[in-house]
Order: C-alpha cells, then sequence, then structure tokens
C-alpha cells in the first residue's frame, strides 16, 4: 500500500503539468485576451482605448508574449515562489484571491458530504433491507423529486422560508458584520448560522442519487449466497448487514470521492451565484468570462488538484474496505 501511495503521488507531478497546460491553452483559446475583453467593456460605457493604450497594457500584463513563454514564467513561479500571478481585473496577487475562497469552499464541500452521506446511506439500506414497503416507495417517490428539482429552484424557495419562517439574513455565508472580519470564534459560529441553507440545497440532488445506487446494491448483494450463508450460521440481521453487504455496497460512495470534491466546486456556481456565496465558483466564472488567465488558471490547476486528490483518497479507502481490491 506504501509503495502504491507514493507511485501515485510521483505520477501526481506530471499529470498536473500536463493539465496546467491544457487549461492553460483552453483559457486563451477565445478569440482577444484580457485587454480585448476590457475595451469591450469600456465601449460599452462610451470610453475610447486606442492601439497605443491597448498596446501598453498587454506589455505591462505580458500578453505581448508567446502563449509558451507565459506559461513557463507561470508555472516557474509557482514552483519555486508559491506566486500564481497577478489578477488583471483585480490587480492583486491571485493567491490573496483563492484561498479564503477555497478554504470556504473546502468546508461547504465537505459539510455537503458529511450531510449527503449520513442521509443517503441508512436510507438507502432501508429501501432495500424493506424492498415494495410504504418507506421504500416514500424515500423513492423524495429520491425522484429531489433529482427533478433544480438547485437554484430549491435555493430561491429555502431563502424566502429562511426570511419569512425564521427571519435570518440569506445570502453570503457571514452576516455584514464578519464579512471582512478576521477569524475569531464568533466568526465560525456566525459561519455555522448560514452555512445550513446552501448545504441542504446542494446535499438535496447528491442525497437522491445515493440512495437509488445505495438500494440498486444493496438488493444486488442481498442475494448473493454468503449472505444465506451467514443467516444460516445464526449471525443477527443488523450485524450481517454491516458487516457484508453494507461494507460491500459502499463502494460507490467511496469511489465519488474522485469527482464529488472539484464537482460541488465546479457544479454549484448558479446556487453560489443565487445565494451570493463567497466560495471559489462565481469567481472561477468571472475569471473565465474575463479571461482573466492567472486567476482562472489557478482555480483550475486547484481543481484538477483536488480531483487526484480524491481519485487517490477513494482507491485508499476502496481498499480498506473490500478486502477483494487489496488481494487485486
Amino acid at each position: 500500500m506504501a509503495r502504491f501511495i507514493v507511485t501515485r503521488l510521483l505520477w501526481m507531478i506530471p499529470s498536473l503539468l500536463v493539465i496546467s497546460f491544457l487549461a492553460f491553452v483552453l483559457i486563451q483559446l477565445p478569440p482577444g485576451d484580457f485587454v480585448t475583453t476590457y475595451i469591450a467593456t469600456l465601449a460599452s460605457s462610451n470610453e475610447v482605448v486606442d492601439q497605443a493604450a491597448a498596446a501598453a497594457l498587454r506589455e505591462r500584463f505580458g500578453l505581448d508574449q508567446p502563449m509558451l513563454v507565459q506559461y513557463l514564467k507561470w508555472v516557474w513561479n509557482i514552483v519555486t515562489a508559491g506566486d500564481f500571478g497577478m489578477s488583471f481585473e483585480w490587480q492583486q496577487p491571485v493567491q490573496g484571491l483563492i484561498w479564503e475562497r477555497m478554504a470556504l469552499t473546502l468546508i461547504l464541500t465537505f459539510s455537503t458530504l458529511i450531510v449527503t452521506w449520513g442521509i443517503a446511506l441508512p436510507i438507502g439500506v432501508f429501501s432495500a433491507v424493506k424492498k415494495y414497503s410504504i418507506g421504500d416507495y416514500i424515500a423513492t417517490f423524495f429520491s425522484f423529486v429531489g433529482l427533478a428539482v433544480p438547485s437554484f429552484l430549491l435555493a430561491l424557495v429555502l431563502m424566502y422560508v429562511a426570511v419569512v419562517e425564521f427571519g435570518q439574513e440569506v445570502g453570503g455565508l457571514f452576516s455584514e458584520e464578519y464579512v471582512q472580519a478576521p477569524w475569531s470564534w464568533g466568526r465560525v459560529v456566525d459561519l455555522m448560522h448560514h452555512l445550513w441553507i446552501p448545504v441542504i440545497i446542494l446535499a438535496v440532488s447528491g442525497t437522491a442519487s445515493l440512495i437509488r445506487v445505495m438500494r440498486a446494491n444493496m438488493l444486488d448483494e442481498l442475494s448473493k449466497p454468503y449472505v444465506t450463508t451467514a443467516r444460516a450460521k445464526g449471525l443477527s440481521e443488523f450485524r450481517l448487514l454491516l458487516k457484508y453487504p453494507v461494507r460491500i455496497a459502499l463502494n460507490p460512495f467511496i469511489s465519488t470521492l474522485a469527482w464529488l470534491l472539484p464537482n460541488l466546486i465546479s457544479g454549484s456556481i448558479i446556487v453560489a451565484i443565487v445565494l451570493n456565496l463567497p466560495t471559489a465558483g462565481p469567481l472561477l466564472l468571472q475569471s473565465l468570462m474575463a479571461q482573466d488567465m492567472y486567476l482562472a488558471g489557478a482555480f483550475v490547476l486547484l481543481i484538477c488538484a483536488l480531483t487526484l486528490i480524491g481519485s487517490l483518497l477513494s482507491d485508499i479507502l476502496l481498499a480498506l474496505a473490500d478486502p477483494r481490491i487489496r488481494l487485486e
């Protein structure tokens, strides 16, 4: 296992280099660059930028250099100094813009993951064990509703409920007095007070799909001979379920770590915009629209790193949970 982990960690280095290069190229594929977008924005406000000023801006931002040179300088600064470059649009170092947003995104992601697993796992097991019962039909109904309702619509409904029924401030993850405040116990409590709305919204669709997956896997495992053998040996039903079929049926839950972490960052952009959340998604979208390549590239690089880390964690956890994988 140790050799496997070290090998995977070493393979992450060339993988990140290749992915970062492809991301850097894709961000610059649309016609024009940040200066072109900036000039178009000024033109919509009846402001004119002459060609000399545009050329000076491109020289200032290094956009007059070949793309490969820009990429190599960017990667070299990241490796040697941890410098992700300067955001063109914000005129600030990229690392100053992304770290708190990424931290809040990860808090939201792991909170959603805990809620999703905590609800989907027992309901999926119950639906399989009590197949075609009233409880199974109710769980199935709510699963289909959860899959069908758009997340942004659920966000609007929960915002209305929070304001009208609970009198809570909605939008953002902090109250006004804590938005720019340094981290403290009071700020953490305020974050927890605002976190439940986005967690519920993001957990609904994931919970609904995982309930169906867990139910299907459990039904498949419950029909296998080893379950019948365990019952014949007198093993209690509860212990039998936890020791054998549930353990094997957990594989899809564990394997979702590879895509769940990046998906909650990139896939929750609409919800984050509706709720005005200071997470990575809206800033990533804005940087892509403005062709702010260093800011967008940093986000894409971090999302890819999360994908690789999630894949490694899922493989390790699968090996720990399923003896058949360790044998292979």
